[in-house]
Parts: C-alpha cells; sequence; structure tokens
C-alpha cells in the first residue's frame, strides 16, 4: 500500500478551498500510517502487543521517532523496533515518501497540472504544511516529468490503427522576446482492437503544410501503420499532409466544421432551414441514400443559395467518407467531437497559465494533462467493440487484395 490510496491531493485541496481545518487531515494520516506499522509489526513478529503466543520469534522493542514528508503536511511518525532478529523497515513508505522531492512528487506534478503557476507553488506547501520545497526541488521533479513525458510521446505505436483524428489549438508563448500565437497539435487514434489512445503531440510556429507534415511523419516512424480514415477539419496544410503521408487513406472532413460553413454562405434568417436539409442528408441509413439526399439538396441550394450549394456538392465525398464504415462507429467518425472534450481539459489547465514562459513548459503542461487522459482512456472501456473493428480490418484486406488484382490484371 502507497500513501496515495489514502488520501489524494484533489480531496485535500478541496476540503481546504472551504476549511483550515488541515489538521485534522494530517492527524487522520498519521494514525493511519501507525495502524499499518503496528499491523505488520505484528506479523512480523507473530504476536500483539502483550499476547502470549507460541507462534511469536521476538519482542517489541520501543520506537524511534521520523519525521515524514507527505500529501498532507510533516507529520512525527513512530517506528516500531524488534528486539532480536530482522529489524522491522516499513519499506512502503520510507522507500518512497522519505527523500522530500519524492514524497512531493505527486503533490508538485497534480498542483502543476491543475494550473497551480509556480508563484503560487510556495504559498500550496505553506498551506499544506509541507517544509523543505525550493527551486531547486521543483526543478528536479519537473525534470522527472519531463523525463516521463518524454517516454509517452516517443514510445512505439504497435499494431494497427484504422482510425485517426487530428486536430489543434492556439496558445501564447514567448519566444525571442516577444508574446507569440503558436500551434499545439495533437492526434488521436483507435486501434484494431477499439481502444482508443492518445499517439501524439507538438509546438510549432504556424499550422502550414511543412510542420504537419513533420509531424503526422514523426507518428509513421513511432510505428502509426494501416490508417484507412482520418478525420480533421478542412485546414489546407494539414490536407495536404495527411494525402501525402497517408496515401491510400479516406479523409472525413468534420462535419460540424463543414455545417458551420455551408451556414455562413446563406442568410442567417434561413440557416435553421438549411441545417435541416443538411441534418437530413446524415440522417440517412446508407451512404447510397445520403448521396442521393445530397443531391436533391443541391438542387434546392442551386437557385437560392448558390455558393452554399457548390460548397456542398464539391465537399459530398468528404463529408460522406465515414459511411463507408461500419454504421456503428458512424456517430464517432463523422466530425473530431472525440478531440473536443480533449481540447476543452487542456484550454481550462492551459487558460491558468496564460502566456507561457517557453515551449519547453508548455509541452510540460500539455503532456501531462495529454498523459492523464490516455490513462484513463486506457484504464476504461473500447472506444469500439472488438468484432465491429475486425469488419473494418477485413474489409480493408479485400479491397487491398482487390486493388492487387486490378494492377496485375
Amino acid at each position: 500500500m502507497t500513501l496515495s490510496t489514502i488520501i489524494s491531493l484533489e480531496e485535500l485541496l478541496d476540503k481546504i478551498q472551504y476549511t483550515e481545518d488541515v489538521d485534522f487531515l494530517r492527524e487522520t494520516v498519521r494514525w493511519l500510517i501507525q495502524q499499518l506499522m503496528e499491523a505488520e509489526v505484528t506479523a512480523m513478529i507473530g504476536a500483539k502487543r502483550y499476547e502470549r503466543s507460541p507462534d511469536r520469534t521476538t519482542q517489541r522493542n520501543g520506537y524511534r521517532d521520523r519525521e515524514i514528508d507527505t500529501r498532507v503536511g510533516t507529520i512525527q511518525v513512530r517506528i516500531p523496533k524488534v528486539r532480536h532478529g530482522k529489524s522491522y523497515y516499513p519499506s512502503w513508505l520510507l522507500e518512497r515518501w522519505q527523500p522530500a522531492e519524492r514524497a512531493l512528487v505527486a503533490v508538485i506534478i497534480q498542483a502543476y497540472v491543475n494550473g497551480v503557476s509556480t508563484r503560487k507553488m510556495d504559498a500550496l506547501m505553506k498551506k499544506l504544511g509541507i517544509r523543505g520545497v525550493d527551486k531547486s526541488t521543483v526543478s528536479r521533479i519537473t525534470k522527472e516529468l519531463d523525463e516521463r513525458i518524454a517516454a509517452f510521446r516517443n514510445r512505439s505505436l504497435e499494431g494497427s490503427w484504422p482510425y485517426l483524428w487530428l486536430d489543434a489549438t492556439s496558445v501564447k508563448v514567448r519566444e525571442g522576446g516577444r508574446v507569440v500565437n503558436m500551434s499545439l497539435v495533437m492526434a488521436i487514434g483507435v486501434r484494431d482492437t477499439g481502444e482508443r489512445e492518445v499517439l501524439g503531440f507538438d509546438l510549432g510556429a504556424s499550422e502550414d503544410g511543412a510542420f504537419w507534415q513533420q509531424f503526422l511523419r514523426g507518428l509513421v516512424a513511432r510505428g502509426l501503420r494501416d490508417v484507412k480514415l482520418v478525420i480533421s477539419d478542412a485546414h489546407e496544410g494539414l490536407k495536404e499532409a495527411i494525402s501525402v503521408t497517408f496515401a491510400g487513406a479516406s479523409w472525413q472532413r468534420c462535419r460540424v466544421h463543414f455545417t458551420r460553413n455551408v451556414l455562413s454562405q446563406v442568410p442567417k434568417s434561413a440557416q435553421q432551414e438549411v441545417a435541416d436539409w443538411l441534418r437530413a442528408i446524415f440522417a440517412q441509413p446508407t451512404y447510397q441514400a445520403a448521396w442521393e439526399q445530397l443531391g436533391r439538396t443541391v438542387d434546392i441550394l442551386a437557385g437560392r443559395y448558390p455558393k452554399a450549394a457548390a460548397l456542398l456538392e464539391e465537399a459530398a465525398e468528404e463529408v460522406l467518407a465515414h459511411m463507408h464504415f461500419p454504421r456503428a462507429h458512424w456517430a464517432r467518425l463523422h466530425s473530431t467531437n472525440p478531440l473536443e472534450r480533449v481540447n476543452r481539459e487542456l484550454k481550462r489547465r492551459l487558460r491558468v497559465v496564460g502566456i507561457f514562459p517557453d515551449r519547453a513548459s508548455l509541452l510540460r503542461l500539455a503532456g501531462a494533462v495529454l498523459l492523464e487522459i490516455h490513462e484513463e482512456w486506457i484504464a476504461g472501456r473500447r472506444y469500439f467493440s472488438q468484432e465491429s473493428m475486425q469488419a473494418v480490418m477485413a474489409e480493408g484486406k479485400r479491397s487491398s487484395e482487390k486493388d492487387l488484382k486490378a494492377a496485375a490484371g
């Protein structure tokens, strides 16, 4: 058992928000640690205190006092001593928590990820009654965090990844003495067994094609393969990078973004009516039915809103691409909505900092948030059933065999 199972920082911060009674929590943790040690010594000796037992191997021999830095402050514990034989050593507590920087790793990192700025760190530590934290300690801890995030960013991507979502968000960073807007790009994917994962992220000066292509090639170099459908918005640089990097894959234009684009071409008074026509297209049960409904909608729009009609006709295959895949997947394939929750969480954390002092600090915080989300997904249910994903891979195999026969023919 580790101390992290006793109380979480989030629970503690919630309590501190409404009360100043940290002493109660600190005493509770001290009592629980003491009880755990007493139970371990009883099992080790073979008898409770003052108990006569034929299983007893030795006797207690007092205590030695130690200070332990924990998530709820520095507490005094009394470590039991034994008279003969192997000495008692609560490794589950001391090996992990005795050095202050180890004891505070969870606090510093979680506080940082929760948006607590460096300026507020000292105040938080004092509030929790924890001593011994200085800039060098924080530096060592953030170095450990950087190493963990680097391992996450550079890990090998094993297996096949038929579905890939891509998106970007704008952030402010100090660079060369100026505050500049930079693009934080992200990729999530679903592997052939149905699990969803955060595949990668990076920071660039802009969302141009060269940067996106470099990012996507990095994913391929790490093992990303067998991509059958890429879902994103219609940014020109991103579209170009997708077509170059994933030749043979289909591209699904985000339906939400596309609908907004179409509605921007019609008067406000007609937007609800046009939105209903668009929904009728996407509500069709098959690709063929949707294609026919789209054609009828283009004809209706052409006389009244020619720009909207031209946009719809031009993007027909792009917004219906998801319908070539299992219908059970359509609701999650037609847009970048699966990335919206990720974006909201990122923006919530990044907003606290506002302007980042450099690229490294931004990547550290963004990486910690994305790693947290990734681990939640890994521990949760499959995003798509394994059976439905097998159907996707089997269809892809049949298509490849058909293409090879056509080329040989």
